[in-house]
């Protein structure tokens, strides 16, 4: 059973171009209760990557939600910390599409932009 999630992160953005995109990516899937799952992983070319997924699942204790317009990013309370302030954005061009993050906290990334540092707070 999934829970609706209905708080919102005041310090992590979804911009109206990626809301958009969640909304049409959902309609596709038929699906009213899958979101976004944005999680940071351990790993890749700078120390941490970003990972988009498709969820179903959310659970209160460990989740929280970041909606615009009735889209829906879910992200682990964990993975939040390394996102405070980000503003998830959602880009096509001719080389690309895809969501991307523009993350205060990292201060370097690789080429692709899916994995970056943060200093540490030593």
């Amino acid at each position: 059973m999934t829970n609706t999630p209905l708080q919102s992160i005041p310090d992590l953005y979804l911009s109206e171009a990626a809301a958009r995109h969640i909304h049409q990516v959902v309609s596709r899937e038929n699906n009213p209760d899958l979101m976004i799952r944005l999680e940071v992983l351990g790993g890749g070319c700078s120390g941490f990557q970003y990972r988009f997924n498709f969820d179903e699942i959310f659970n209160s204790d460990e989740d929280v939600v970041v909606e615009r317009d009735g889209a829906r990013l879910v992200v682990d309370k964990t993975s939040l910390q390394l996102l405070i302030g980000s503003e998830i954005d959602y880009s096509e061009n001719l080389m690309q599409a895809g969501f991307y993050v523009k993350n205060p906290q990292a201060v370097s990334s690789c080429g692709c932009g899916s994995s970056f540092a943060i200093k540490d707070n030593v």
